[in-house]
């Protein structure tokens, strides 16, 4: 079917896309053969490197409690950086510039640092100004870390979500007389939360992967981390990185696909049932109003 954007391809282009297709797949057995001699050649592929990974050794001791780690500050990031967000994202559009401006340069600043920039000053504030025990610092560090970029970076998502909306939204909220912040909760992030929610689950399997930094840097018991003693002691660094990527993968692919079905069902639940009344249900209502609540209020009862 054409449309304005679309147009549908004629014999010849169907000819030459499937011959693309073809040659793609082609490329893509060839790199996975190529792949796979290359690690056979180097012996990769030898059983003794992934024996561990059938055995509950190598995952009672290395990996499910690294995967735990990874899913508590995850978590607890999440849990933090979603509400300070949306607080930080409707402050910038707040009508009072005392209220704006801070939540802009606090937004921006902390916008502009790498994360792994504010894990390090996060674990060496933990570690001279407070009484955090040593185990538990880069805990906190990754978590505070976490919090400080994304909530910076989902309150640009909400602000960019809400000023997505039509002007109208607005207006008829104020035309009958709603205040700002019940057209802020009742009528604007509503519906911006549909159109906002790709961005963030995008940036919730962010704050999942820059866990790893936080092991990498400071010591923090993650995932990959624990792969990093896991193939220390059975000298597998390859097969080990192999397995920890499948994990990620699995991790966020159920992620996106749990926030696929949220806008899914979020989407049905805002459409509308389509129905429409014929001349005798329009001529119902017209007179209930009429002899009603509707024509009394109009004057029906003076």
């Amino acid at each position: 079917m054409s449309s304005v954007l679309y147009d549908t391809p004629g014999p010849r282009a169907k000819r030459r896309n499937v011959l693309l297709s073809v040659v793609f797949f082609a490329l893509l057995l060839l790199l996975a053969w190529w792949i796979w001699r290359t690690m056979d050649d180097k012996g990769q592929l030898a059983g003794a490197l992934w024996k561990p990974f059938v055995e509950a050794d190598a995952w009672t001791t290395y990996l499910l409690p690294g995967l735990s780690d990874t899913l508590k500050a995850a978590a607890l990031a999440m849990v933090i950086a979603l509400p300070l967000g949306a607080f930080f994202g409707i402050a910038r559009l707040s009508d009072h510039r005392w209220v704006r401006g801070p939540a802009a340069v606090v937004v921006e600043f902390f916008r502009a640092i790498p994360v792994l920039l504010l894990m390090l000053f996060a674990n060496e504030l933990y570690a001279r100004y407070t009484d955090v025990t040593s185990e538990d610092r880069p805990f906190y560090a990754v978590v505070t870390g976490l919090v400080l970029y994304n909530a910076s970076v989902l309150a640009e998502v909400v602000r960019a979500g809400i000023l997505s909306l039509p002007r109208g939204q607005t207006e008829a909220a104020k035309a009958i007389g709603l205040r700002k912040g019940q057209t802020m909760t009742s009528i604007l992030l509503p519906q911006a939360v549909t159109a906002m929610l790709p961005a963030i689950v995008s940036q919730l399997v962010v704050i999942v992967k820059d866990t790893a930094l936080g092991g990498v840097m400071i010591g923090y018991g993650e995932l990959l981390n624990s792969r990093s003693t896991l193939a220390a002691n059975y000298a597998n660094v390859v097969p080990s990185f192999i397995v920890v990527a499948a994990i990620y993968i699995v991790l966020n692919f159920a992620l996106t696909t749990f926030a696929s079905w949220l806008e899914a069902r979020l989407r049905r639940s805002k459409r509308g049932t389509g129905a429409v009344l014929g001349a005798d249900k329009v001529d119902d209502v017209n007179a209930a109003e009429v002899g009603g609540t509707y024509g009394t209020g109009a004057g029906g009862g003076i």
